[in-house]
């Protein structure tokens, strides 16, 4: 990505690269099967372009090994799905995934969200999904977290009419900081989050004893 932002306004990282090695098969995702799969910049003004069909946009950010994200994107065929995802090795692996379901609406870019969110059309996203973003639980690092306020004012100007911003964390503390940046949002209102995938990292935290919040807003109806 050759967008470049003022540093001073340029949003802390909510992330921490640890690539790892990676196995075989990612690195042929990766060199072999990313080329066929990859969103290119050039679309970002008008992502619609960059698939097969034109047909309603959902975006997820970070999604991990990916999954999760390959199966909702073959369970929904008449969606089109562009994935983010900072880790190699996650971007990788969801290639051989997406190679082996031959999924014709699915886009992804090895990048960060800030690189890609700002740049998309206003109201160009029926869904906007983020599972499990790391909670960076030490107070120091909250600042860190991914759903702050500035986070909910760019999706809500991305999201469609109807459109659903849907997350989902097993740290309960965070679920209650972003359900009170939500109450401060007068464009975002609650509604039942819809049904979607387990993922890798959430079979993880209930293993652990960990409690799964689901949290969703659409827009209120005067936006």
């Amino acid at each position: 990505m050759n967008r470049e932002q003022d540093p001073a306004s340029r949003p802390l990282r909510s992330y921490v690269i640890r690539q790892g090695r990676l196995s075989k098969g990612q690195k042929r995702g990766l060199l072999d099967v990313l080329p066929q799969f990859q969103f290119p910049e050039s679309s970002l003004s008008s992502p619609q372009q960059a698939f097969k069909n034109e047909q309603p946009l959902i975006l997820e950010i970070g999604f991990g090994m990916g999954d999760s994200l390959a199966e909702m994107a073959a369970a929904a065929p008449g969606h089109n799905f562009l994935g983010l995802e900072v880790h190699a090795p996650g971007v990788g692996h969801l290639m051989i995934e997406a190679e082996r379901l031959h999924l014709e609406n699915l886009r992804v870019m090895n990048v960060d969200v800030w690189s890609v969110l700002p740049h998309l059309p206003t109201h160009s996203l029926a869904g906007l999904q983020v599972f499990f973003p790391d909670p960076w639980h030490k107070k120091r690092h909250h600042k860190r977290r991914l759903v702050n306020s500035d986070f909910l004012k760019t999706a809500a100007l991305k999201l469609q009419g109807d459109g659903v911003l849907h997350i989902a964390t097993d740290w309960q503390p965070y679920a209650e900081q972003i359900i009170e940046l939500i109450e401060t949002q007068s464009d975002l209102e609650f509604c039942t989050p819809p049904a979607r995938v387990q993922t890798k990292y959430e079979r993880r935290g209930l293993r652990l004893g960990h409690d799964v919040t689901d949290i969703a807003v659409t827009k209120t109806a005067k936006h």
